[in-house]
């Protein structure tokens, strides 16, 4: 497995930027879900664009990324880091407000608890981190429209239902895929263990 190379060292370039703003959304979209709902009518709603913005906002860093030769080590770093905050931060936050069960917080957390404690093992060898892989983000994509479908099924009515049962859907199949894509993640360290020497 060879270091993923890097177009550029510069920390602000537009793509890291694109992800900085992202990271900002994290504690916006926490307030919003959190805020009492005579205090902001319509919170969930914006929280849902937030993490609207937030998805695309994840495509474009890395397309402009591609596009622009502007592929960093920052970057590099900042996309999973942005993206495993969210899920984090929605999650809780659905947990508080009792439309998740905290069970669901503990099994994801566990996969990304597990993958920090290879990051000792990967410096060791050299490297900051793994390249991302499809299924990684496929796992993502998934979690990150499935709690907005289950925050917008927060309701009564046959819509609320439909939008509920499709985002539990998701949600299952996208922790499922993470955790494969965490599976892949210590098979791809172990191969980097084995194949190089310490530094």
């Amino acid at each position: 497995m060879d270091e993923p190379s890097y177009d550029t060292d510069r920390v602000l370039t537009i793509p890291n930027l694109l992800s900085f703003a992202r990271l900002v959304g994290v504690p916006l979209f926490v307030w919003l879900v959190l805020a009492p709902p005579q205090s902001l009518p319509g919170s969930d709603l914006i929280a849902v664009l937030v993490l609207a913005l937030a998805g695309f906002t994840d495509w474009l860093d890395g397309f402009l990324a591609r596009r622009w030769k502007q592929t960093s080590r920052v970057g590099q770093m900042l996309d999973p880091v942005a993206d495993r905050l969210y899920i984090l931060a929605i999650v809780v936050a659905l947990a508080v407000r009792e439309l998740v069960p905290w069970w669901l917080l503990v099994v994801l957390a566990a996969r990304d608890l597990l993958l920090l404690g290879m990051v000792p093992l990967l410096k060791s060898r050299g490297y900051t981190s793994l390249p991302v892989h499809f299924i990684g983000k496929a796992a993502t994509f998934c979690l990150l429209y499935a709690f907005p479908l289950v925050l917008l099924g927060d309701g009564d009515t046959t819509w609320h239902a439909v939008a509920r049962v499709v985002g539990w859907a998701s949600a299952l199949w996208g922790s499922w895929l993470y955790w494969w894509a965490g599976v892949l993640y210590v098979r791809q360290t172990i191969a980097l263990l084995r194949s190089h020497p310490r530094v």
